[in-house]
């Protein structure tokens, strides 16, 4: 059964619409671009050095 005094302990408000932009960009989030530019450059050393896999 549902204790709603215990739900209401864990319950977090959540953040205004104004605050988001500035909560968001205080985390470092790694993009796909990031992501797929790492990736070529790890395949790009590996064709340029093929026997250092």
């Amino acid at each position: 059964m549902l204790n709603f005094d215990e739900e209401i302990k864990k319950f977090e408000k959540s953040l205004e619409p104004d605050s988001i932009d500035d909560a968001l960009a205080s985390y470092d989030i790694t993009d796909m671009n990031d992501i797929t530019f790492e990736a070529m450059k790890g395949i790009i050393k590996n064709q340029q050095n093929p026997l250092n896999h």
